[in-house]
């Protein structure tokens, strides 16, 4: 499946993809949020449903199998112990500053993680997703269009796919000039995580 934006509305694209994502800082993070006494989570204080928490990963210790996850919001958000083990899949997908969904079962008295899974941006109307197997037959058959890194600039100075210019999230209002003129060009982003 092809992808194309319409060019009238890139910006605006651009614009809600930013609400919808943040920007996370590449080193050091929010410290505050992750230096606040972080508590178990008391039986039926917090509605989840279905043994679910949805949120952001606010800090994992793998040497103490712990997960400490933010969910809520505003001023009813808190901040909830997970424990897991070797038997919870996608522990990998519990990353600092990344959004999760944990899926649980109550341990005597305490939640502990049986799935991880990231929780997925919703994509504005009009924008879709492309599969890294689309974007490879692109490159290959030498298509035009423009291939966009949002990473930090440190993660893309590392490293990137070729022919992809650096246009990180935080900086995208004052990069946009950097977008083609050709509003009917095929855009497509990438960033270090699944999106």
């Amino acid at each position: 499946m092809k992808i194309r934006f319409l060019g009238k509305y890139v910006p605006a694209l651009l614009f809600s993809a930013l609400l919808l994502t943040g920007c996370v800082s590449g080193s050091g993070g929010d410290q505050a949020a992750t230096d606040k006494a972080v508590q178990p989570a008391p039986a039926g204080k917090i509605q989840a449903q279905k043994n679910v928490y949805k949120g952001k990963v606010v800090g994992k210790s793998n040497k103490a199998k712990q997960i400490s996850i933010q969910v809520g919001k505003g001023s009813k958000a808190k901040t909830i112990m997970v424990s897991f083990d070797e038997a919870t899949t996608g522990v990998e997908h519990a990353s600092k500053g990344h959004a999760a969904i944990i899926a649980y079962e109550m341990r005597d008295g305490k939640p502990f993680a049986t799935v991880i899974k990231p929780k997925l941006a919703k994509l504005p109307a009009g924008v879709g997703r492309i599969e890294v197997a689309e974007v490879k037959a692109l490159l290959d058959k030498g298509e035009n269009f423009l291939l966009v890194d949002s990473r930090p600039g440190k993660r893309y100075s590392a490293s990137h796919l070729p022919g992809a210019i650096s246009i990180p999230v935080c900086e995208m209002q004052e990069l946009l000039q950097n977008l083609p003129k050709d509003k009917d060009k095929l855009l497509i982003f990438y960033c270090g995580g699944p999106t």
